[in-house]
């Protein structure tokens, strides 16, 4: 008879799948398109994309998706369109219009100055449709539940925003943007704002998520690419010398890792990956006083 398989380790088929996501669908159609795609249930995303933006969109894979929680995804890129002369219900296309204006004379150095103003540290309001929980429920579910919803200011960083193209649209007026931001920012809000500044009213109408913490479009796959070639983006040691700072450890203290022990701490700051002489990711260590402790044990020795 065949000797008995062992258990699955999570390990075949573990890592980051790196998704150019479509207009249209959500996240969570994007999950239940890969879990098919891949066949396994295990698929978790990192953060999330609106409806109507594309680009980069972050899963995890079996055991991959354990390390979602603790990538450093708190700086993030985008490309957009932001449309002056219309304010909507939701700042973005899809939103009711509330007000409109004539935009059509409001002068590049004007835009610039409140550019200007919108970057660096700054206060944001963020868009009511967000996701944002409002006493146990998501802002955007308490909107379409006819509520009006007042969110709180929160201190973002844009740490560039740029204009890189004007359309004049009749009335209107389109701006092409480059936005890096911290993890946070609305772009709906930076539009909003802009256009509300400028005494114009804005919205926006396109979004291109480019980049997501070391995450970039040259990593992603649309679902399309996926269906002819189903696996993932990055596998779970590519993922993890990716995504984190890395230390190499001997046979001995890959062993000792592998079974839940500590190292001695070398001084790295933040979540780190633990690499053994054959390359493979043992475990992620954070340095807590003098020890340098698993926050996740990538290849328990149990499993192994």
């Amino acid at each position: 008879m065949p000797a008995r398989e062992k258990p699955s380790s999570g390990l075949v088929g573990a890592g980051l799948l790196i998704v150019d996501k479509d207009a249209g669908i959500t996240s969570h159609d994007v999950v239940a398109r890969c879990r098919k795609l891949l066949g396994t249930r295990k698929v978790g995303h990192a953060g999330t994309l609106d409806p109507m933006a594309t680009g980069v969109l972050v899963l995890g894979v079996e055991r991959a998706t354990k390390m979602l929680g603790l990538l450093a995804l708190t700086t993030k890129a985008y490309t957009a369109t932001i449309r002056l002369g219309q304010s909507t219900a939701t700042d973005d296309a899809e939103g009711e219009t509330l007000a409109s204006a004539d935009a059509s004379a409001v002068r590049d150095e004007e835009i610039a100055a409140h550019v200007a103003l919108l970057t660096g540290e700054i206060s944001q309001v963020p868009a009511s449709v967000s996701a944002i929980k409002v006493d146990g429920q998501r802002a955007h579910a308490r909107i379409r539940a006819g509520e009006e919803v007042e969110l709180a200011a929160r201190s973002v960083t844009v740490s560039r925003f740029d204009v890189v193209a004007r359309r004049d649209e009749g009335t209107f007026v389109d701006l092409d943007v480059e936005v890096e931001c911290s993890s946070g920012t609305y772009i709906r809000s930076l539009a909003r704002d802009l256009g509300a500044a400028l005494g114009v009213g804005g919205h926006l109408t396109r979004l291109r998520r480019t980049r997501v913490g070391p995450f970039t479009l040259d990593h992603a796959r649309t679902l399309e690419q996926l269906a002819e070639e189903p696996a993932v983006s990055l596998d779970i040691d590519a993922a993890a010398q990716t995504a984190f700072p890395h230390r190499l450890v001997d046979a001995a203290e890959a062993e000792s890792i592998s079974q839940g022990r500590w190292l001695e701490p070398i001084g790295i700051k933040g979540v780190y990956a633990a690499i053994d002489p054959g390359g493979s990711t043992i475990a992620l260590l954070q340095e807590r006083g003098k020890r340098a402790s698993s926050v996740m044990v990538v290849r328990p020795a149990t499993l192994r």
